[in-house]
């Protein structure tokens, strides 16, 4: 059947594959090298979740209105839960860097939207300003911000939104 130097060869050759394999997976896991940012680059990443502005004004009902309804749907004021779009527009040095806008989501349009974005700019100090519509009842864009940043080298700039503070810079 086998003798042992059939056994010591292939023993041989299978520390041999082996070697191989490692050699292989270790060149491959270090080279060749990726960067995914240049030296002198930065990202600014947005994301924001809000919901829009209700589209349309509360309507209050008549007496008449309330007394034909059933009484568990006797609410005084009749509300449509559609949502305005929202609208958002980056600028950076003057020049737009990005341009959405984003309709409300769900079976009536009446859920909040998510808006996740990336960014990538050159290091250093820039102007930034950004826009928000969130309401197609007002002219306009209903939230604006303005600041002079400075963004080091493989720095990330996060760009949120809370609703009773505005835009918030992390």
């Amino acid at each position: 059947m086998f003798n042992s130097q059939n056994k010591f060869v292939r023993y041989a050759l299978q520390a041999i594959n082996y070697a191989v394999f490692i050699a292989i997976v270790g060149y491959f896991s270090t080279s060749p090298s990726y960067r995914q940012l240049a030296d002198d680059e930065a990202i600014i990443t947005i994301s924001i979740s809000h919901a829009g502005e209700l589209k349309e004004l509360c309507q209050r009902r008549s007496q008449e209105e309330l007394m034909a309804l059933p009484p568990n749907m006797r609410a005084p004021m009749e509300c449509s839960r559609e949502r305005s779009p929202v609208i958002i527009e980056v600028l950076l040095d003057g020049q737009p860097m990005y341009s959405h806008k984003a309709e409300a989501p769900g079976l009536y349009n009446d859920s909040g939207i998510d808006i996740y974005h990336t960014l990538k700019v050159s290091a250093g100090s820039h102007h930034l300003a950004l826009k928000m519509d969130d309401s197609v009842l007002k002219e306009g864009f209903t939230h604006h911000f303005s600041q002079d940043v400075e963004i080091a080298p493989a720095e990330i700039l996060l760009i949120g939104f809370e609703s009773g503070r505005g835009f918030v810079i992390r």
